[in-house]
Parts: C-alpha cells; structure tokens; sequence
C-alpha cells in the first residue's frame, strides 16, 4: 500500500461478487480482510486503534466519520489496526477543540486503504442478510482491474475462523503500569495481552492495582514470576479455538484458585478453559450501543462490543440455568437482548468472571465500568480467606 493525498476512484468488492463503487480516502492501493460493521455514533479513533479489529475492514454504519479529527489522547494502543476503512460521507475538514490531525492523512500516514461515497446502509443491510465475509478495497490503479480478478484476491484471502492472531498484536515485551499519584498499590495483577486496549490498565491502575502486561506467550512461570493478586486476560481478534497455549494457561489459573476476570476475547477463552465451545457469530457485536441485561443486578446496561465469536451453551440447555464443568457450575451471569448471545461467565466454584464486552470503553458508555471493581472485591475476598 502506498499514500497519496489525491483522491481517486475505488471500488469495495464482497466475496459473493456484489461491488461498491466510490472514492478513495485514505491510502492508495489494495487491502483485503474480514468485512464487518460498527454501529457507534462516535469513537471512530478508539475503533481504528483496537487491536481486535486486526484483518478487519471496518464499515462506520454512522454516515458523518472525521468531523473531529484525530489526537493523540484517543488512541487505544500505538497504531491503527483496521485492515481497511469503509465511511459514507467523510468530513471536509476536523473541527473540535482537541483536534490535532486530519483522519484522512492519519489513514494515510498509516498506510491503511480506505474508500468513501459508499451507500454503507446497503452495504451494513447487505452482511446483515448474508453474513462478514471476506472484502477488498482496491483504488488508485488496481480500481481499474477486472472485477473477475479483484475478486479472485478477495477470495484467496484467509478467513476469520481458524486464524490465530492474538501473538501478532500482543505486545514483544512485558510492561508495567503502576497506579497514579496519590493512590496506593494495593494489588497485584498479570495482565494478558491478547490485544489490549490502553484505557484498560489505566482503570485497573486508578483502583490500585500494579498491572503487569504480559505477551501472549508468556509461560506459566513467567506469569507466576510477579506475584499476582489476580489474573486478567484482555479482548483480541482471531478465533479463540486456536488458542490452544492461553487456553491451557487459563486452567493453570483456575486450578491454582488465582482470582480471574476476562474481557471479550478472554471471556471465550474461560468458555473454552471450562469446557464449552465456541462459534462465529453470523456478523457480530460491534459499536458503543448493544444493551445487555446484568443477571446479578436485573439492570440493563449499555455497553461497547467488537467481537465476532461467542461461546456457546450446552445444548437444550436455557442461559439461565447453570452448566456443569471440570471446576464446577458456571453461570451465564450477563445475556444480550438483541439475540440472546451469552455476554458473561461466573464460576460458583472458583473465583472467575468474564464479560464478552469492553467495560473499558473510552468512547463510552460506562455503564460497565463497575466490573473492574467486583475484581477488586474478589481479590479482597480471595486474600481475606488465604
């Protein structure tokens, strides 16, 4: 992919064959990865800079992107992760008071192929009705090839299922991120990497907690090594059957009785150490507005997703009855009710909880940012009984 700031032609071409026509925003050249939608009004540059959307070309179903530009304050992680970018209609120019950049030029500083002008409605309907699947963008002068060969490229492109990602955006070395000035360390806490967003340790931080975040690779040793409260494993993208060695790590954890809380690609991860399997979903959870129903509390709660898999219950079973497992019962402690998809775990025999959601969401809301302190009241709980 190369970068230019003359805006040309471009054309979106789905694995089925239907095409989209438009202009080129962004980088010049050809990209291919997973086409899926988010649906949030806002947070286009914490969405860019998720780690989850690794191979993913993202579809803002919002019509106006860029009215307030980029800066720096709204990264999630150091870079832009999208594999491509899809927006209707991209504004002119940023203007908001925190604005320092252009996300046009940031897209292309990033080398990250986008394309603008398309009807996204159509195209969001259009993987609603058949599914994510596997897309282009090609612009500058591969938008002038045959249709016949750019879908060929799109169709020799790897799917979702079955790919393992988490170890190419996990970070190479462990890091430490310690609480704030003024507030006290009280906890301990290996951190994961599967794809983590910044905003998470800074919360975990605020309570307290030194985290600890550590590669994807990292041994049951190296884990063991900083002395952990608890453990947490973050959101990631790739699917969560590949992940064979964070799997076997997570049973390590609830063997020991170590306290455990999970987000997203972590909550699949315990369905998976607990013994229950894993599916795509048809078009996945994406955006800052999917309501899920809490079951300890009955509230219903708005809350941000970007997830693709989920974790499935044992058949003929109802998500409000519990299921057995190695370490004992666990229920479906959080539902979602648009489609009924298991959106939590909770162990009755050890301690571990996940959620399928981001209760980090540094674009909003923060209805679920309560979550962090249950983890800090298991390990309160866990050491008072040590």
């Amino acid at each position: 992919m190369r970068a230019t700031s003359t805006a040309g032609p471009a054309v979106l071409v789905l694995e089925d064959g239907r095409t989209f026509a438009g202009q080129s925003y962004g980088a010049v050249g050809t990209t291919v990865g997973e086409a899926v939608f988010s649906t949030g009004m806002t947070g286009y540059q914490e969405t860019l800079t998720d780690p989850s959307y690794h191979r993913q070309v993202v579809v803002m179903t919002a019509p106006h992107i860029g009215n307030t530009g980029v800066n720096p304050h709204d990264m999630e992680s150091s870079r832009i992760w999208v594999a491509g970018f899809v927006v209707r209609d991209p504004a002119l120019r940023p203007s908001n008071w925190r604005s320092q950049g252009d996300l046009d030029e940031a897209l292309r500083t990033s080398g990250v192929v986008g394309i603008s002008g398309v009807d996204t409605r159509a195209l969001t309907r259009h993987l609603r009705d058949r599914g994510a699947m596997r897309v282009g963008i090609f612009s500058g002068p591969d938008a002038g090839r045959p249709v016949e060969e750019l879908l060929r490229t799109v169709t020799q492109a790897p799917r979702m299922a079955g790919s393992a990602l988490a170890e190419e955006v996990s970070t190479p070395h462990p890091y430490v991120v310690s609480p704030p000035e003024g507030v006290a360390p009280r906890w301990t806490v290996a951190a994961l990497d599967l794809g983590i967003k910044g905003t998470t340790p800074t919360l975990m931080a605020a309570r307290g907690i030194r985290v600890h975040v550590l590669p994807a690779t990292s041994t049951w040793e190296e884990l063991l090594a900083v002395e952990p409260d608890g453990v947490f494993f973050s959101n990631g993208p790739g699917d969560p059957a590949t992940a064979e060695h964070e799997t076997a790590l997570l049973r390590r954890v609830l063997d020991t009785g170590l306290p455990f809380f999970g987000i997203c690609f972590g909550n699949q991860l315990l369905g998976r150490a607990l013994g229950l399997p894993t599916y795509k979903l048809a078009f996945g959870h994406r955006g800052i507005n999917q309501p899920v129903l809490d079951r300890a509390t009955g509230k219903v709660e708005v809350t941000a997703h970007n997830h693709g898999f989920a974790v499935g219950w044992p058949e003929g079973t109802p998500t409000d009855e519990g299921a057995d497992t190695p370490y004992g019962p666990v229920r479906c402690s959080h539902v979602a009710l648009n489609d009924d998809v298991v959106e939590g775990l909770r162990c009755v025999d050890v301690p571990a909880f996940s959620v399928q959601y981001h209760p980090e969401a540094a674009a909003g809301p923060h209805d679920a940012e309560h979550l962090f302190d249950r983890f800090v009241t298991m390990m309160e709980e866990h050491r008072a009984q040590a």
